[in-house]
């Protein structure tokens, strides 16, 4: 009978293992994945971007910004519209979004401190990241997502923050 009861036992183990094993290798294989390296000429704030930049970025924004903004930069559902407490979804950053449409600067700026240091006034629920994040790490996750769009959307999106720089050294 204990003879039984270790070989169903074992049995349990085996098919727990078995339901268990796909997943695993799955997540092993996605975490060892090498993120293809950073489009020629792409900089954050006037600085080169690397492929380490990019791969931490990539963890990171799958730890602190993927629960809102969608493992694969794709926003909420419904994202134009404004939810019941009035303030708006989580926007997509991949290149339908908005993202792109501002500087290195406000990005940086609305990461660190809140959407409301950039736009006075708005009220968004993305938290601010300072004290969560270093500003280290909120370049290489906004390396990341400039390094995820088209190189159409990064050229415009790179004229847009020379357009910013230029206007603060006035």
């Amino acid at each position: 009978m204990s003879k039984l009861l270790s070989t169903t036992a074992a049995r349990g183990r085996i098919c727990a293992l078995a339901g268990v094993l796909p997943i695993a290798l799955a997540a092993a294989q996605a975490w060892g994945a090498e993120t293809p390296p950073p489009p020629d000429g792409l900089t954050f704030l006037g600085q080169v971007v690397t492929d380490r930049q990019i791969s931490q970025g990539r963890a990171l924004y799958a730890q602190h910004c993927a629960s809102c903004h969608g493992a694969n930069l794709e926003g909420q559902r419904n994202w134009k519209r404004r939810l019941d407490s009035g303030r708006m979804p989580a926007p997509p950053h991949d290149e339908s979004g908005h993202t792109w449409h501002h500087s290195d600067q406000a990005l940086f700026r609305m990461t660190k401190s809140g959407v409301g240091a950039v736009i006075p006034g708005y009220e968004s629920d993305m938290p601010a990241f300072d004290g969560i994040l270093s500003d280290r790490h909120i370049i290489f996750v906004l390396s990341y997502i400039k390094s995820q769009w088209p190189e159409q959307i990064r050229v415009r999106q790179a004229e847009i923050t020379k357009q910013h720089q230029e206007s603060t050294e006035r």
